[in-house]
């Protein structure tokens, strides 16, 4: 018993450390590659398509800063205001597959984030579990410039296409920094499933959803200019 213990206690404590060093690497060094750029390459290849894997790491300040913007008006509307969980959205969202409604998500940017980089695909508890672990980490460590850094360069945009710089490249023909805000509306339009919708050819769905998003826009924009010129004063 007291060897299993021993054994027990260092499974714990490497697997505390290593999670906790690769978060604290991660607050600066790029993410070239997550699981789920992996998972789909693997995809790609047992389904005999056309293995496509588009991404490249471009700075927050070289992406259009309408796109933050869009993103939080689609995905997370209180992303500046939270800790890493929506709570009332959860529960809201819990309610309504009670009352047999469309099940829909409740995750925030930083639960998406914590998931993209470190983790795979899934409902299990134990992933939730592990999702809600490092939410709260890079919550912590990170911040939300950094969060929002790491989500606009992992998200996945497309079939095989990860990351603002890629999908600007290959959907608008430019860079994430030149992006408009109409085209930033529709990339975070796409974003509950990149694989369905696409903001190359958009549905009228698309252009609807847009014109919502654009609208959400106006009123987020200046809580994410306020929190993100405080992040870049404190890191200063």
């Amino acid at each position: 018993m007291k060897k299993l213990r021993r054994t027990i206690l260092w499974i714990v404590l490497l697997f505390f450390g290593s999670t906790i060093l690769s978060v604290f690497i991660y607050k600066w060094v790029p993410v070239y590659v997550t699981p789920l750029m992996v998972i789909r390459h693997f995809e790609q290849k047992d389904e005999n398509r056309e293995t496509r894997w588009k991404h490249q790491w471009v700075p927050l300040d070289e992406i259009s800063e309408d796109l933050p913007i869009a993103v939080i008006g689609s995905e997370d509307q209180m992303f500046v205001k939270h800790n890493g969980f929506d709570f009332k959205a959860i529960k809201q969202a819990r309610e309504e597959a009670r009352q047999g409604k469309r099940e829909r998500g409740a995750s925030t940017i930083s639960q998406q984030t914590a998931k993209n980089v470190f983790l795979w695909n899934g409902h299990s508890w134990i992933r939730k579990g592990l999702e809600a672990y490092f939410t709260v980490l890079i919550e912590l460590v990170w911040g939300k410039d950094r969060i929002m850094e790491v989500y606009l360069n992992s998200i996945e945009m497309g079939d095989g296409i990860y990351g603002a710089e890629a999908v600007a490249q290959a959907h608008f023909n430019r860079s994430a920094a030149e992006l408009t805000r109409s085209q930033c509306a529709l990339i975070a339009a796409t974003l509950p499933n990149p694989l369905r919708f696409s903001s190359q050819s958009p549905s009228p769905y698309m252009y609807k959803r847009r014109r919502q998003i654009l609208r959400q826009m106006n009123y987020i924009e200046h809580l994410w200019k306020e929190r993100h010129e405080l992040d870049e004063q404190s890191a200063r």
